[in-house]
């Protein structure tokens, strides 16, 4: 298979723990972790949490096998104990919004031996533990930002002697992280990821962005995601910077934050981004960004282009997956050249392009993504099912559709099940909003599939407004930019994009959560008023018309145009005889709009009646 080589850091041949070990042995007194208000924590002392988290797991019985839970809220504990605990066992964290269902859920697919929670116990992680029978950890903060001791039955868990260890320790090969895919139509599929693939995603992050301890990372995005983890979090440790976690975080504290912790650059979703534009827009923000990171979904390049304005710093796109251990490409840092519609080029795994057979396709040619290398997983954990469909020839489908340009760099298009499909044309949601996104009216827009009974699909959206504009002088600036059929049926305004707990948007739920039904077309008359020849002036001139464009006589009034072979190009003919010989102007969704003789008929005589 032709594919786009690699630019794989080293494998690693050494666990997380040790990594971060070495890093507190070689700079201890360097400030690890920070949080606002709190005292900081330096690199030897997170070793030493590291270290005795571990000996106080090993004392109740767990070691590298055991499965443990994590459900804390934000905050520097939730940061140490998630590396600390995946140093020592294999972890997963888990939302703190979650329900008991949901947690019980994930306490039983992981098989987990205990679950870590705050000292003022999270009620719905305490019954989901009690009804899973696994033991319940409480974690108790203690001292500088992120040290803590763990407490069971009400007392501190004594730590275990290493000497007396028997358990097996964390090796390179180990699971550390073990994290549930979104599972938004049908069962999410758990992944299970290993210290060396969880450190070369990390150190091919911090080589991307040219990290150093001088740099200083802000965490905005969750920990309970592999983002967060691992590019805000285990990436800048390993380089021996600094990791600023705010123990809660809302998107409108953004601004303030980087204005009050100074970090060097954030890693975020662009929800986040597009928060921290808008705040930046209405007054200066003093900053020591050098850079800013998009990954887990499609950056508007509104969005991109008014943070480089405002902040006066590159902001580039990477591609990242639970799948892959978060980072797969990234976009360089200047000086070097970029593209910024590109989510750039391979850090790690092979990337290949590939048709619905699994074919490689010409160099530039649109296909599924597909990847294969030592940061990628080979399979699910217990899903043979997942596997049978994920996976073929031992390369990983990701379900994006992307091209690879001349010079190597990824492009994403979409997602495979994503697309619309409008009888039988596939259209790309993203497509769609980064046109309506380069609206100035439009502050936010998100496309998706409507269910439509006669085809199958239509493309709808949703759009925040900056600003006043209406439905149709949206679908006329789409159409004016985009063939007729990817014009959105309907357009809905909304206060706000609804989003994921990772900030990314749901779109495949959206029709249901927008309240937006089957469409159904307004003008559908076809199959249900009973056919007619056409009657009087305008409906004759049009079926003659309609007769000349289509080579084909239509002697029913109420039949569809697409329906009777009419496309863009016909619609356009029609619309310039309109035009020509009327004298009066319709445009292409107002043509769409009416998509009968008769409908038509009675858009123009109005318009005539206007004029």
């Amino acid at each position: 298979m032709a594919h786009q080589l690699s630019n794989a850091p080293v494998e690693p041949t050494e666990s997380i723990g040790a990594a971060l070990q070495r890093v507190g042995n070689t700079t201890p007194l360097a400030t690890a972790l920070l949080s606002p208000g709190r005292e900081p924590t330096d690199c030897a002392s997170l070793s030493s949490q590291i270290s005795s988290t571990a000996a106080q797991l090993r004392s109740i019985g767990l070691h590298a096998n055991s499965a443990v839970a994590v459900v804390l809220p934000g905050g520097p504990e939730l940061a140490a104990c998630i590396v600390s605990v995946a140093a020592a066992t294999r972890c997963a964290p888990i939302d703190p919004r979650a329900t008991a269902e949901e947690i019980e859920f994930v306490l039983r697919d992981i098989a987990a031996a205990a679950i870590i929670m705050s000292e003022h116990i999270h009620p719905a992680a305490a019954r989901a533990a009690a009804s899973a029978g696994c033991a319940v950890i409480e974690l108790e903060p203690r001292g500088s930002a992120g040290r803590f001791v763990l407490r069971r039955n009400g007392s501190e868990i004594p730590a275990l002697d290493e000497n007396l260890h028997s358990g097996a320790a964390a090796t390179a090969a180990s699971t550390a992280l073990l994290l549930h895919t979104s599972g938004t139509t049908a069962r999410p599929k758990l992944v299970g990821l290993s210290h060396r693939q969880l450190l070369l995603s990390a150190r091919a992050v911090a080589q991307s962005l040219r990290l150093t301890p001088a740099d200083r990372s802000l965490v905005v995005m969750p920990l309970f995601h592999v983002h967060g983890i691992v590019a805000a979090l285990l990436a800048p440790l390993l380089s021996g910077g600094e990791v600023i976690v705010p123990a809660a975080l809302t998107s409108a504290d953004l601004a303030d934050l980087v204005e009050t912790t100074q970090p060097t650059w954030i890693t975020a979703v662009p929800t986040l981004l597009a928060a921290l534009l808008e705040q930046c827009e209405v007054r200066p923000v003093e900053h020591r960004l050098r850079m800013i990171r998009s990954c887990s979904a499609a950056l508007a390049q509104s969005v991109a282009d008014g943070l480089e304005r405002c902040l006066a710093v590159p902001v580039v796109q990477a591609y990242g997956m639970t799948e892959g251990a978060h980072q797969i490409a990234s976009n360089p840092l200047p000086p070097a050249a970029r593209s910024a519609a590109s989510v750039g080029f391979s850090t790690g795994p092979e990337i290949a392009i590939v048709d619905e057979v699994g074919a490689a396709v010409p160099r530039g040619s649109v296909g599924e993504v597909v990847l294969f290398g030592p940061s990628m997983i080979t399979s699910y954990v217990d899903n043979p099912l997942a596997d049978a469909t994920a996976f073929r020839d031992g390369w990983f489908r990701t379900g994006d559709l992307g091209r690879i340009d001349v010079d190597g760099s990824l492009y994403l298009v979409g997602r495979i099940k994503e697309l619309v499909n409008r009888a039988g044309e596939k259209i790309a949601p993203r497509e769609v909003e980064e046109i309506l996104l380069a609206h100035p009216a439009v502050s936010d827009a998100i496309v998706f599939a409507v269910p439509d009974r006669r085809l199958g699909e239509q493309v709808a959206a949703a759009v925040v407004r900056r600003s006043d504009v209406s439905e149709q002088q949206l679908r006329i600036f789409v159409a004016e930019h985009l063939a007729p059929f990817k014009v959105p049926r309907r357009i809905v305004f909304c206060d706000e994009i609804p989003k994921g707990p990772t900030g990314k948007p749901q779109r495949r739920l959206l029709a249901e959560r927008l309240d937006l039904a089957e469409l159904d077309d307004v003008n559908d008359a076809a199959g249900v008023t009973p056919s007619r020849p056409p009657e009087g002036p305008v409906e004759e001139l049009l079926a003659d018309w309609w007769a000349r464009v289509l080579r084909r006589e239509i002697d029913n009034v109420h039949a569809r145009f697409l329906d009777v072979g009419g496309d863009s190009l016909g619609a356009m003919r029609l619309l310039a005889l309109i035009r020509t010989e009327l004298e009066i102007t319709i445009s292409i969704i107002e043509l769409f709009d009416a998509p009968t003789i008769a409908a038509q008929a009675a858009l123009i005589e109005d318009r005539l009646l206007d004029d």
